[in-house]
């Protein structure tokens, strides 16, 4: 899932200065998991906020509700009379919602309340993990189900560098090195032929386009309203 964590409570101070009634909107789904937009963040959030306007006198009105999910406009109408009925939306969610919260609702300022990080996993309580960087081309039916791009420091495709020493990633000792992890589950899958394959030299475009991505999936797609595009365009990466 995407992992997100809060800004500074300065930082955010800052953002929320002009407006004088804000909507502290939450996300019950990502940032809900790795703890950073839930309903127990959303109130520590909007008590803290409302404690440092007592505190200043400022008289600030600070609201608080969570959706499922911000990323899909169905949940936000859920929020919609709050959302109409307040000077701005602080969104707990990752970037893609704020995104959508921002486009469903065009007369509202949206303030980032989170810093969205990466596409990961959590291996343990407390502990959140990039597992992903959503490369538009993957590869780990070649590296184990292991993804080298998101958990190589140098994101090396055929192999380990010379750094490695005993397992461990020579940035820190506290990294394991991903191509000995993908070496050992290979191993043990009785697969090693697999890693003389030669990946080739990636095609960057398709996570770095000259644009937004998007793809169509034609059977999932409803008839378009009158005045609407027929089809919405395919960025590609050639």
């Amino acid at each position: 899932m995407i992992k997100a964590k809060h800004k500074s409570i300065e930082s955010i101070a800052d953002m929320t200065a002009p407006y004088g009634k804000v909507l502290v909107l939450g996300c019950n789904t990502c940032t809900g998991i790795c703890l950073a937009g839930g309903e127990k963040e959303v109130s520590v959030l909007a008590a803290t906020l409302r404690l440092r306007s007592a505190a200043k006198n400022q008289g600030k009105e600070f609201q608080e509700f969570v959706v499922r999910r911000q990323c899909e406009r169905e949940f936000l109408e859920e929020a919609r009379e709050l959302i109409q009925g307040t000077d701005a939306v602080l969104s707990l969610a990752c970037g893609v919602g704020m995104n959508c919260v921002a486009e469903h609702f065009p007369s509202k300022p949206v303030l980032p309340g989170n810093d969205t990080t990466f596409l990961g996993l959590s291996p343990e309580t407390g502990l959140f993990a990039e597992r992903c960087v959503a490369c538009g081309d993957c590869l780990i039916h070649l590296t184990g189900g292991l993804c080298p791009l998101a958990r190589c420091a140098k994101r090396l495709l055929n192999g380990p560098c010379g750094g490695s020493v005993g397992g461990r990633c020579e940035i820190s000792q506290d990294v394991p090195c991903i191509w000995q992890m993908i070496y050992d589950r290979m191993k043990a899958l009785g697969q090693l032929h697999k890693l003389s394959d030669i990946v080739p030299v990636r095609e960057w475009s398709l996570n770095d386009a000259r644009g937004p991505r998007s793809f169509v999936r034609e059977d999932l797609r409803l008839q378009p309203a009158a005045g609407q595009a027929a089809k919405a365009p395919e960025k590609k990466g050639a």
